[in-house]
C-alpha cells in the first residue's frame, strides 16, 4: 500500500514535523474551546470579542509576512523554536492578565488561534520544509499524514479542555475565570514540549540543503524548472503577467520567479475569498453558538468537538487518494462544495441532534480539501519559491480572515449568530466555482506528474 510505504520512507525530520503539528495543533484545540468564553468572563462585549479576534488575526498577518518572507535567510529550524517560544509566552500571560490589551498584545505575539486552527506563520514553514524533504511521489500521502496529525491535535487539545474546566469547576469548585486560566496553564507546557521537538530538527529542513534533488529529480526536475509548468503555459495570458509583475514588484515581492508571479494572483484571490467566509464563521464563534443556542456542558462541548476533529483527522488520509484519482483541483471542489452546504444548514437547525449531525458532516469533508491543496501549489510552484509562496498565500488567508469576527460579534451582540454560517458558505461556493475555472485544466498534467514509478 502506498500509503504505508510512504510513511515508512518518510524521513526523521518529516516525523518531528509530524509530531510538531500535532503539538501545536492541540494548543489550539485547548483555546479555541475556552478563547470565546474566557473573554466574555472578562465581561467583555460580544463586539469588543469580535473586535479582539480581528486585531489577533492583522497582528499574525504582519508577524506572518515578516516570519515567512525572511524564513529561508533567518532559518527555517530557527523560526520554528522562536514559534513555540512565543507560545509559551502567550499561553503564561493569558493564565495571570486580565487586561484586554496586553491579552491581545500576547495573542498575537504567541499566535493563540480565534479561529481554532493555523494563523502564524510556522505552517508555511512546515509544508515549505516537507515539501523540499518529499519527493513529488509521496507527497499526497506525507501531506495527509500531516494533516492527519493536525487534526488528531485539534481533537485531543479540545477533548482535554471540556474535560480540565469541567473537573476544575465541579471537582474542585473553582470559578470558570480560574478554570479557563488553567487551560492555558496547559497550554504553555504543550509550547515547552514543541520546543524540544524543535531542537532536533536537521539541517536538512534548510532550503540551502540540496541532498533531496536527487531523489526529487525521479519525478521532476529541481529548482525553477520543478514546477509543473514551462515556460509555454505561462505564455497564455502575457498581458496579465506583465501586470502580475510590475504589481508583484510594487510590493517588493520581484524575488518570485515567473510561474510564481503568473499563477500566485489567481491562488491568492480564491484562497482568500475561502478564508474571508471561514473569518465569518471561527471555530471559537461555532462553539459559542452551540454553548448559547443549546446550553451545553463544557465536557459536552469538548467531546462534540473531539468528534468533529477526530472525524476531520480522518478524512485527511483518503484525501490523499482522492487527490492522485481525481486530481488535486476536483478533490478540493467536490469535498468543499457539500461541506459548504452542511455548514448553511446549521443555521436553520434548532435540534440539537440535528445541528451537531451536519457539524460532523461538514468537518467530515471540511478539511479533505487540505492535501489537495498543498499538492496543487507545491506541484505547481518552484521548490526554490515555496516557503515564500506558502507564506504569501496564508498571510493572505490570515488576512482575509481578518474582516469577519468583528461582524460576527455585532451578529452575536443582536442575536443574529446564524447568519454567519450563511456568509462562511456561500464565500466557499464561490470560491470552489472560481477554483474549477482557472485549474482544472492542471489536473491532468499532476496526475501524470505523479505516476513516475518510484
Amino acid at each position: 500500500m502506498h500509503l504505508l510505504f510512504s510513511f515508512r520512507e518518510s524521513s526523521k525530520d518529516v516525523r518531528l514535523l509530524w509530531i510538531s503539528v500535532f503539538l501545536r495543533m492541540a494548543s489550539f484545540g485547548l483555546t479555541n474551546q475556552v478563547l470565546t468564553l474566557f473573554l466574555k468572563s472578562l465581561d467583555v462585549s460580544e463586539t469588543n470579542i469580535g473586535l479582539f479576534m480581528t486585531l489577533t488575526l492583522v497582528g499574525d498577518t504582519i508577524i506572518s509576512y515578516l516570519l515567512t518572507w525572511h524564513a529561508d535567510k533567518i532559518g527555517r529550524r530557527l523560526v520554528m523554536i522562536i514559534g513555540a517560544l512565543m507560545m509559551f509566552v502567550s499561553g503564561a500571560v493569558f493564565s495571570v492578565s486580565s487586561h484586554f490589551v496586553v491579552l491581545l498584545i500576547a495573542a498575537i505575539l504567541g499566535v493563540i488561534s480565534p479561529s481554532g486552527d493555523e494563523t502564524g506563520p510556522f505552517k508555511s514553514v512546515e509544508e515549505a520544509s516537507i515539501a523540499h524533504l518529499t519527493p513529488h511521489v509521496h507527497r499526497p500521502e506525507v501531506f495527509a499524514f500531516y494533516g492527519l496529525f493536525a487534526t488528531a491535535g485539534a481533537a485531543i487539545g479540545s477533548l482535554i479542555s471540556g474535560v480540565t474546566v469541567d473537573y476544575c469547576h465541579l471537582q474542585l469548585e473553582w470559578d470558570l475565570n480560574q478554570c479557563y486560566r488553567a487551560v492555558f496553564m496547559v497550554y504553555t507546557i504543550i509550547a515547552l514540549l514543541k520546543f524540544g521537538v524543535m531542537l532536533f530538527l536537521s539541517v536538512n529542513c534548510e532550503v540551502q540543503f540540496n541532498s533531496n534533488d536527487s531523489i526529487n529529480s525521479a519525478s521532476a526536475p529541481t529548482t525553477e524548472t520543478s514546477s509543473l509548468l514551462d515556460d509555454s503555459d505561462i505564455q497564455e495570458d502575457l498581458t496579465q503577467e506583465v501586470h502580475n509583475e510590475n504589481t508583484f514588484g510594487l510590493l517588493g515581492l520581484s524575488g518570485l520567479s515567473s510561474t510564481a508571479r503568473f499563477y500566485l494572483p489567481k491562488f491568492l484571490v480564491i484562497f482568500m475569498l475561502d478564508s474571508m467566509g471561514y473569518g465569518f464563521m471561527p471555530s471559537a464563534w461555532v462553539v459559542y453558538y452551540f454553548k448559547m443556542a443549546f446550553a451545553i456542558s463544557a465536557t459536552g462541548l469538548g467531546t462534540l468537538f473531539f468528534f468533529t476533529n477526530a472525524i476531520d483527522s480522518a478524512s485527511s488520509l483518503p484525501s490523499a487518494y482522492l487527490a492522485k484519482t481525481l486530481g488535486p483541483t476536483r478533490a478540493m471542489v467536490f469535498t468543499q462544495a457539500p461541506s459548504a452546504v452542511f455548514f448553511i444548514l446549521i443555521s436553520i437547525s434548532s435540534n440539537y441532534i440535528v445541528a451537531s449531525t451536519l457539524l460532523i458532516l461538514h468537518c467530515a469533508t471540511s478539511t479533505m480539501d487540505v492535501v489537495p491543496r498543498q499538492v496543487l501549489l507545491t506541484s505547481v510552484m518552484p521548490s526554490t519559491d515555496l516557503t515564500k509562496v506558502m507564506g504569501i498565500v496564508n498571510v493572505a488567508k490570515t488576512f482575509a480572515r481578518c474582516i469577519g469576527p468583528v461582524f460576527t460579534g455585532k451578529l452575536a451582540e443582536h442575536n443574529h449568530l446564524y447568519v454567519g454560517f450563511l456568509i462562511n458558505g456561500i464565500c466557499i461556493l464561490t470560491a470552489d466555482l472560481l477554483l474549477g475555472i482557472n485549474f482544472f485544466h492542471l489536473d491532468k498534467d499532476i496526475l501524470r506528474k505523479q505516476s513516475v514509478l518510484i
